[in-house]
């Protein structure tokens, strides 16, 4: 026995004091939970049923031409002509722009003169020739084939001016920029009196006859999305409805932006402006199928169902997909009451069915 008065426990006795202590909280918080998880939550439920199902894609997109080109120029130069605006129509082979050719018609103009004076010098060597032919023994055999090699001489450099003039006739040309397809000009990059170069880009021009929808859908659908599924558009400002199927899937997705490249060709013309579109693409179609509301799924993995007043939880594999409800394929059967939100309920908590 301790010494000490009953009011100043020893050292032997403090040890007891807390088991004592510690025990009697233990019971009190298990005593808590008993009584809490006796006392039933409202909760909200859903019925699982099986019902026809239509899992879709909702992604942005682009309406574009299936036909369009940027317009540039070969040469180097200023631009002295440029008569297009937006919205023009054009037609194959129409004058777009031209580029100032100052210093190449002045190299055309040397290649014709040339020409013109081996033209010349062909005719007089010609002549001698002839000359020489006809009056026959009374001209020496080496004033004859000199003559012959004079004309031969003056036939082949006709034969190379012709060639520099057609070549200078060409590059001639090329300071004039035509239309290469008949469409319309989408959009204007240069203006007129600006210095230019291979490299510049003067305009866009599309074929509006035909348009096609651009797609990049992310890389982890990628696997999900086949050639002639279905699809619908809906354009910019638009309430019509446009119907179509994918007509294009890309090998591989981009690494820089983390897209694959999908197009989608439309069952019907589409007369609308090119730029953005809404787009739904039909992934999955089912008669039948059980769904369940996102809310429903902890961890990806469980739902709780109602048993008999409890809230048990229970397996389930759902197919993961960008939607409100999604499709339950292993884990629950028609009919089962599902919990739509249990966050914070423990497996065998009593709960009740909220009343509306």
């Amino acid at each position: 026995m301790c010494p000490r008065p009953p009011s100043l426990p020893c050292a032997e006795q403090i040890p007891c004091l807390l088991y004592d202590s510690g025990l009697g909280l233990g019971l009190a918080v298990l005593i808590y939970f008993q009584v809490w998880m006796a006392r039933p939550i409202a909760v909200v439920i859903e019925i699982a049923q099986n019902a026809p199902v239509t899992r879709v894609l909702a992604v942005n997109g682009r309406i574009a031409p299936v036909n369009s080109v940027e317009v540039g120029a070969v040469v180097s130069g200023t631009l002295v002509a440029f008569p297009m605006a937006e919205g023009d129509r054009v037609e194959t082979g129409q004058i777009l722009a031209e580029v100032d050719a100052a210093a190449q018609n002045a190299i055309a103009r040397q290649a014709m003169a040339a020409l013109d004076a081996a033209l010349v010098a062909q005719q007089k060597a010609t002549e001698d020739f002839n000359r020489s032919v006809a009056l026959g023994s009374t001209v020496p055999r080496t004033d004859r084939a000199t003559n012959a090699s004079a004309m031969q001489s003056a036939i082949q450099e006709v034969a190379r001016l012709t060639a520099s003039l057609d070549q200078a006739q060409i590059a001639r040309d090329s300071y004039t920029i035509r239309a290469p397809i008949a469409g319309t000009v989408l959009q204007l990059d240069a203006e007129m009196g600006q210095t230019i170069s291979p490299s510049t880009r003067l305009l866009t021009l599309a074929d509006l006859s035909e348009l096609r929808v651009e797609v990049n859908v992310d890389e982890a659908y990628a696997t999900q999305i086949a050639l002639g599924q279905s699809s619908v558009l809906q354009g910019a400002g638009q309430t019509a409805i446009h119907q179509g199927h994918i007509s294009f899937v890309a090998n591989r997705v981009n690494a820089a932006t983390g897209g694959l490249a999908v197009r989608i060709k439309l069952d019907t013309p589409l007369a609308a402006p090119i730029g953005h579109a809404a787009i739904k693409i039909i992934i999955d179609e089912r008669d039948g199928a059980l769904t369940v509301s996102r809310t429903t799924i902890m961890d990806g993995e469980k739902v709780f169902v109602l048993v008999d007043g409890g809230a048990d939880l229970l397996p389930v594999t759902a197919v993961n997909w960008p939607a409100a409800r999604l499709i339950a394929t292993v884990g629950l059967a028609e009919g089962d009451v599902v919990i739509a939100d249990a966050t914070g309920i423990p497996d065998g908590q009593n709960v009740t069915p909220e009343q509306p």
